[in-house]
């Protein structure tokens, strides 16, 4: 068994036992769909999703009963996406969009920060300052760049069997910076990120859709696991690995407890190919999601994926590629398309 060990927690093996029947078949925990609100963009620039963010996050505050705010930690963390390069990043008019809502509910600049795994990638796709000019749109707000080391707590990680990180197909990225001599059991382990539930008092996901030959689809899920952790490479070498790490480390209690929710931009998503951008397959709907169940934007998005690859002529995504039924089945969210589950906002 797979499981999370903390310093003094370990609760996501004890939620993991408990979903296991007598007779020792798993056992899907119940949870009631959330909403998905969904806003049209009238343009792709500052001032639309500027408008069209507020609205959303209204919503959310509405459904809540509770508006987003500086509790006792003053921090708040945005969870962004550039590793697939340019043309397959969090839009830039997005983020700006949800650091406005942030910083009219009382946050400064200084307790917005952004996380993101890879700095030339970050600095190819416009967030890190250019080399030529030194300018940034994100001046005045910490980057965390997860692929210095810095941000990794030996104490937060994700304990796994699976192939180490000496995989023949990633072994030049994969141990890159990383010390030759290293023990089996460091190798089994992928440390966490910890300022997302550690250091903020919530954090929003801003992922952007590819698909994935191992995870089916890229987004929600995977952009707050995998591209939030360290030696995950090893994942990729079975179809069933990489989906059962997402679905566990989806599942931590202290990772979802400060997760406020997701905001996903249909500016651009890929239907084959990904995570490696290419323009051929690539899509553009006017639209932004918000919800606080990624299992549920994964799985539209997934609808949309395999439509798309179907009208290009392209077999579907595999169903064997459990990801979301994974994750499902730990609770994290539910894949339901119910009645009305959609909420048009701003119309």
């Amino acid at each position: 068994m797979q499981f999370l060990k903390s310093g003094s927690l370990f609760s996501l093996w004890i939620a993991a036992v408990a979903m296991i029947s007598p007779l020792g078949h798993a056992q899907t925990v119940a949870v009631e769909p959330l909403p998905v609100w969904e806003a049209t963009l009238p343009a792709y620039d500052d001032g639309a999703y500027a408008a069209k963010v507020e609205m959303l996050i209204a919503k959310y505050e509405a459904a809540g009963g509770r508006k987003l705010a500086p509790g006792e930690k003053k921090k708040v963390g945005l969870k962004i996406y550039t590793d697939s390069g340019p043309g397959m990043a969090t839009p830039v008019p997005l983020v700006k969009a949800v650091i406005g809502a942030l910083e009219r509910r009382g946050f400064s600049k200084e307790q917005i920060f952004l996380v993101g795994l890879n700095q030339l990638r970050l600095r190819m796709t416009g967030y890190l300052p250019s080399l030529v000019t030194g300018q940034s749109p994100f001046k005045g707000h910490p980057f965390y760049v997860l692929e210095s080391g810095r941000f990794y707590d030996p104490v937060w990680f994700y304990d796994s069997p699976l192939p180490s990180r000496f995989d023949p197909i990633f072994a030049e990225k994969s141990v890159e910076g990383i010390e030759a001599n290293t023990t089996k059991e460091q190798d089994r382990k992928s440390f966490l990120a910890t300022p997302l539930f550690l250091d903020a008092d919530f954090w929003i996901n801003l992922p952007v859709y590819t698909d994935h030959q191992y995870l089916g689809v890229n987004g929600a899920l995977v952009n707050a696991t995998l591209w939030n952790a360290s030696n995950t490479a090893r994942f990729f070498r079975s179809p069933a690995n990489a989906p059962a790490a997402v679905a566990e480390m989806s599942a931590i209690p202290e990772l979802r407890q400060t997760w406020a929710f997701t905001i996903a931009s249909l500016e651009h998503y890929q239907f084959i190919g990904g995570p490696y951008f290419n323009s051929l397959y690539t899509v553009s709907e006017p639209l932004v999601w918000l919800s606080a169940d990624p299992v549920a934007l994964d799985s539209f998005m997934l609808t949309r994926i395999n439509r798309w690859r179907e009208r290009a002529g392209f077999k579907p995504v595999s169903e064997e590629i459990r990801t979301l039924d994974f994750a499902e089945t730990l609770g994290v969210g539910s894949s339901k398309a119910t009645p009305g589950r959609v909420i048009r906002v701003g119309d």
